[in-house]
C-alpha cells in the first residue's frame, strides 16, 4: 500500500461519527437518511462524514432511484493494520515530505503575499524562487519581453535579473526575442 493511502485510512477513522457510521454500514448497506436515523446524527453532519470516508475509499455509494446507498468497501476491510503501516515506498514518501517542508519555509521566508522580499544568494534557495516565478507562464506558450518582464515585475522590482536567471537557470529559453517555459523542465 502507499504511504499516502494509507494515512488516509487512519485520518478517515480517527473520529468517532465516522467509526459509528463505518459499524451502521458493517451489516447492511444504507442511504443517508436511514444512517443519520440510526446513529442520531443530522443529515447533513452524515453526509459531511461519509464524504471524508469516500475520499479515504473507506466506504463506496451507488445510485438506486432517487438513493445513494453507501456500504463498505471490502476490499479496504479486508486489509490487516500489517498491510496498513507496510509500504512500498516510504523513503521515497519522507525524502518529497521533507523537500517541500524546505520548500515551503523558502517562499515564506522570501515572499511576503506576492511580493519578493530579496533573491536569495544560495543557490539551491534561488533555484526555488526561480521556479515559482516560471510556474506563473504557461508550457507550450511563448511571450514577449514586455509580458515576461511585466509578470515578473508584479513580484520583483528588478525583473531584468530574474527574466536573466530564468533563462541561466534553463527555466526559460529565449528564441527570436520569444520566451517560453522549456519543455519537461523545472516548473
Amino acid at each position: 500500500m502507499e504511504i499516502t493511502e494509507s494515512i488516509g485510512i487512519m485520518k478517515a477513522l480517527a473520529d468517532s461519527s465516522r467509526l459509528m457510521l463505518i459499524n451502521a454500514l458493517m451489516g447492511t448497506p444504507q442511504c443517508v437518511e436511514e444512517l443519520a436515523s440510526r446513529c442520531g446524527l443530522a443529515a447533513s453532519t452524515v453526509s459531511f462524514h461519509l464524504r471524508k470516508l469516500e475520499q479515504a475509499r473507506l466506504v463506496q455509494k451507488k445510485k438506486e432511484q432517487y438513493y445513494a446507498i453507501y456500504s463498505v468497501n471490502e476490499r479496504v476491510f479486508g486489509q490487516t493494520i500489517r498491510d496498513l503501516t507496510t509500504f512500498w515506498n516510504i523513503d521515497t514518501f519522507v525524502q518529497e515530505e521533507r523537500i517541500e517542508r524546505y520548500r515551503q519555509h523558502v517562499i515564506r521566508s522570501f515572499f511576503r503575499g506576492e511580493k519578493l522580499v530579496r533573491l536569495p544568494a544560495q543557490r539551491k534557495k534561488r533555484l526555488i524562487i526561480l521556479n515559482e516565478f516560471a510556474k506563473r507562464f504557461r508550457q507550450g506558450e511563448t511571450y514577449d519581453e514586455t509580458t515576461v518582464n511585466t509578470v515578473i515585475a508584479r513580484s520583483f522590482a528588478d525583473y531584468c535579473t530574474i527574466r536573466r536567471e530564468l533563462i541561466e537557470e534553463r527555466f526559460m529559453k529565449r528564441k527570436d526575442h520569444m520566451y517560453s517555459i522549456r519543455e519537461g523542465e523545472r516548473g
